[in-house]
Parts: C-alpha cells; structure tokens; sequence
C-alpha cells in the first residue's frame, strides 16, 4: 500500500522526481564525476566507507558509485568515442527495492532509492535485479552501496543553494552533467531532455528509469578562424567549474 493508501504504485504518487542528465556530446571521459563521487561519499554518513580493494596493488579495485564506459561508434575516419557515465537510474518503478527481503532498499518521497546500511544483509538479490549494474557489494562492509544521489548535500541548507547538488555535477568540468526535478516541465533536466531528445536506458524492461542521455550531436565542420577561436573560448569558459566543498 502506497502512502496515501491509493494502492498505485509508488511511482504513480510521488510528485517529485530528483535525477540526472548527462550529455554524451560533452562529456569527454575524464572521471572527475567518478573520483568527486568516491572522495565525497566516502565520508558520508549516508554510505561511507567506500572500499579500496589493494589500492596500490597489481590489480586495484573497490567500491564506484559511478563508472565511465567507453565505446567507439562508427568506422575510421569518421568513428566517434562515446564516453558512457554509469550510475544508479533511481527508477520510478525500482525492481531493487521490490525484492529486497529485509526493507533495506527503498524508495524516499522525492524519487532517490537509497540502501540502508544498519538493514542491508548483503544477500546481492538488489544487485541481480538491476539491469544497469549499479550497485556493488562492499566487501568490507559487506553490504550494498550505490549512488544516493549526494543527499547529505542536496538537502544540506547551510550550503548555498547553487552548491546543494550532488558532487559529480559540480566536479565536471564540461558541465555535462544536470541535477534537478524531472516533475517540474520548467525545469532545466526536464527542459534539455525536450530540447535534446534525450532518453532513458532499456526502458523496454518497464523499470522507468529517471536518469537522462543527451545523445552526440553531429559534427559541424569549422568554416574559418573566428569558428575555431570561438570553440576555444568556450571551451576554456567551461573550465570554470564550482568547487567541492564540504
């Protein structure tokens, strides 16, 4: 039963819907989003710690809430590297939560699914039942962890309000990265997601994925020299990230 009794499923009663957007056209695969994530929920009282598996090691590892894929599309010379941010989808209709036995998964009024860490046994069925791969099992802990999307930020009201966002949107340096509500059709994700056509993963499984893609623009060929100053410029604005702070 939903928390207004009507028996819908939930996310047919949430009114708020937090996400992100990514665009593949300007992301070009420089994991600060995954580093500025790892550094920042790993002091987290929602998460912390993440794992290092053997850090300085032959084959490091340990606990991601976000991964950067990368793929080439097309042929030589005209192929393309998609660079491809993974993280939690926060779906509407989360099977994650559906077959946690314990009630560790679960989806909070404002659309973030979270694990609590004081329920999660670590039986891995949350993880065998999303197909994004987003979750990981901490070896350490030896419970679930995945992306929360920075509550401990976003709801943080001694922050400024253009810092209450989760730090893998701050941290990007081509600014490719969007937090805001998805309910809100004047918001910004919600604008770019109309204007740029952009979609979710697999959507075919039913799990209403919340998260956005905006897919690659097509190249347009430079015609002169103020085209190239021009990009150079704006490049180099884009630079001009705000900075983490706790």
């Amino acid at each position: 039963m939903t928390p207004d009794g009507s028996g819908k499923p939930l996310w047919r009663v949430i009114k708020v819907k937090l996400g992100l957007v990514i665009d593949l056209d300007t992301c070009v695969g420089c994991h600060a989003c995954a580093v500025a994530c790892k550094e920042w929920n790993d002091g987290s009282p929602v998460s912390r710690p993440l794992s290092d598996y053997q850090p300085f090691g032959a084959e490091p590892s340990g606990v991601w809430f976000n991964r950067v894929r990368h793929y080439e599309v097309g042929d030589y010379p005209a192929s393309k590297t998609i660079n491809f941010p993974m993280s939690c989808m926060h779906c509407a209709d989360a099977d994650c939560v559906t077959v946690c036995p314990t009630g560790a998964s679960y989806k909070r009024e404002d659309g973030i699914v979270l694990v609590d860490q004081d329920k999660c046994m670590g039986c891995n069925l949350c993880a065998w039942a999303c197909p994004y791969g987003a979750r990981e099992l901490d070896r350490s802990s030896g419970t679930m962890k995945k992306c929360t999307l920075c509550v401990d930020r976003i709801n943080d009201e001694r922050l400024p309000e253009e810092e209450r966002q989760p730090a893998c949107v701050l941290a990007c340096p081509t600014h490719a990265r969007f937090f805001g509500d998805f309910d809100d059709p004047d918001s910004q994700v919600s604008r770019l997601t109309a204007e740029r056509g952009g979609f979710g993963l697999l959507p075919e499984l039913g799990f209403a994925p919340v998260n956005r893609y905006l897919p690659p623009r097509e190249p347009k060929p430079l015609t002169g020299l103020e085209d190239a100053r021009s990009l150079l410029e704006r490049g180099l604005a884009s630079l001009a990230s705000p900075l983490i702070r706790r």
